[in-house]
């Protein structure tokens, strides 16, 4: 029985007139304190999604192309130069010079970076293109197996193969020398690629999928026997390189893969033609309309940056001019409630650089996926899992600063007077994050570092690593762990003073309307003392 919920009929019929009360207020302030976002990456963070841009590393240098880049996109995908010929260019003599440009510039931008791509039958050097066989499956898993490490903690998700179904009727795999090798190149990639990086996502990605044909059903066949067998894939890529329209099926093709259990995401995105506003459009909103659908990523900035020459198929012009494309865009996005509300005027960060106040409490607020640092289920025990979830203002998001000395501070939960703790003494990337009674020992304590913009990045003293969202995740419940620190936007935090309309409500209250939330989204009252 829910201990709130439950009991005496009185208490029970009041509680629940104030726990509607309570979530209508909420929601209200809400609402009221959501902006629309003004640029493409804003506005998609704002629906816990990201909006990016594949780019080139020797357009660096263009202020232009690198302005709306900083501006407008909080995600980047490597044209070039992750792809195997730019980074083994001859046999374990790896390259990975331009690719490191473009990391460390969404490195030190906060954006979340796609991997693009492991393996594809183009686009190989020319010493894999004489392999055969056995030879060139070893030189594949190597190949896979130096990048995904190279890279380990820094991808949001990985291309790990790219194009490996013909086009026409038949459904089934494009004849290629990777085939050549064995039915299973497929599924190796993927166990490889999870062996060198466990925390990113996993992704296939293809053309001519945007709708239901015997192609995208090809892939269907093969995802679904993949979750079926447990080989480890996390997500399909739509390329969606479209002309004028998009096919009617889009959203319930998007819709079909995610009901698999894998996330769906927009990788390629490019339309031509005189309807290109509309057609952003749509494909916007189907993406806002599946849940899993992560974000979508447009293939160049302006269209002088596109490989479809003179087709014009991107939304800034050559002068780099928004055109009627990235309103409509723009437009599409901000048509939906934000999922992940920016600070309402009620409340308030600390100064950047400056030390928190230990007298107060914090939502801790990711600025990757716009959720909040959460107990789990709104565990009490020691060894609770500490995860993120959609922002609300329950006591188990609210978390107080104890000062340690030396600029280190232990982080307590109001909903159970425990800390986080790095579970074991953990000095290993990936190590969990849980909540723990305080005892102030080093694995307890955590200093605050400076990142752009009001964020701050959480190291262990213990093992000097920073506290991060598993993989880069937007979902509710990922996990929180420690790993190196690299700054990525998945290790820096806001920290939102609670203010007026907590004091309000009271600390009950929030459990309550929180509990609600929940479990209305969970399709079940009940279901909110039992999330797993």
């Amino acid at each position: 029985m829910n201990p709130i919920l439950g009991g005496r009929p009185l208490r029970a019929a009041f509680a629940g007139t104030m726990l509607v009360a309570i979530v209508a207020a909420t929601t209200a302030v809400l609402a009221t304190s959501a902006s629309a976002g003004t640029t493409l990456g804003a506005s998609a963070a704002e629906r816990g999604r990201y909006f990016g841009a594949a780019i080139a590393a020797g357009k660096l240098g263009d202020s232009t192309y690198v302005n709306i880049l900083n501006r407008e996109f909080n995600s980047v995908t490597a044209e070039n130069e992750m792809k195997w010929d730019a980074t083994e260019p001859s046999q374990n003599n790896f390259n990975y010079t331009n690719a490191d440009r473009i990391v460390s510039h969404a490195q030190s931008r906060g954006m979340s970076i796609r991997g693009h791509a492991l393996v594809w039958h183009s686009q190989q050097p020319g010493w894999a293109q004489n392999m055969s066989g056995s030879a060139l499956r070893s030189a594949m898993v190597n190949h896979i197996t130096q990048v995904a490490t190279k890279y380990r903690g820094r991808i949001h998700s990985w291309d790990v193969v790219n194009e490996a179904f013909a086009d026409g009727s038949g459904g089934g795999r494009r004849d290629s020398n990777l085939q050549r090798t064995g039915n299973d190149w497929i599924e190796v990639a993927f166990r490889t690629a999870r062996a060198a990086d466990p925390g990113a996502k996993l992704c296939y990605n293809d053309y001519n999928t945007d709708g239901i044909n015997a192609k995208s059903t090809g892939i269907y066949n093969m995802v679904q026997d993949f979750k079926s067998r447990g080989v480890p894939i996390d997500c399909v890529g739509f390329q969606s390189h479209l002309t004028n329209s998009v096919s009617s099926d889009y959203q319930a093709n998007l819709q079909r893969f995610a009901n698999l259990g894998v996330d769906v995401q927009i990788t390629e995105l490019d339309i031509s033609g005189s309807n290109q506003a509309n057609v952003y459009s749509t494909v916007t909103r189907a993406c806002l309309a599946v849940s899993r659908c992560n974000g979508i990523t447009v293939w160049g900035i302006r269209d002088s940056d596109s490989w479809r020459t003179g087709q014009n198929p991107l939304l800034f012009d050559s002068s780099g001019n928004k055109k009627a494309a990235y309103t409509s865009t723009l437009n599409a996005l901000n048509s939906t409630p934000p999922t992940n509300p920016p600070p309402s005027p009620s409340t308030s960060p600390p100064t950047p650089g400056g030390p928190v106040d230990t007298s107060a409490w914090y939502i801790l607020v990711n600025r990757n996926s716009g959720k909040a640092l959460d107990v789990y289920n709104f565990s009490t025990a020691d060894g609770g899992r500490i995860t993120q979830w959609t922002r609300g203002t329950a006591n188990n998001q609210q978390w107080q600063f104890v000062d340690s000395g030396s600029g280190y501070y232990r982080i307590k939960s109001r909903h159970s007077g425990k800390v986080l703790d790095v579970s074991g003494f953990s000095t290993a990337n990936g190590g969990a994050i849980v909540q723990w009674t305080d005892n102030n020992s080093n694995n307890q304590q955590w200093r605050l570092a400076d990142s752009a913009g009001g964020y701050v990045r959480l190291i262990s003293r213990h093992s000097n690593k920073a506290l991060e969202v598993q993989g880069a995740s937007t979902a509710d419940g990922a996990n929180i762990v420690q790993y190196d620190d690299w700054g990525g936007n998945n290790q820096q935090w806001q920290l939102v003073r609670v203010g007026s309309v907590t004091a309000a409500f009271g600390a009950a209250a929030h459990d309550v309307g929180l509990t609600a939330q929940r479990s209305i989204a969970l399709g079940s009252l009940t279901a909110a003392t039992s999330r797993s």
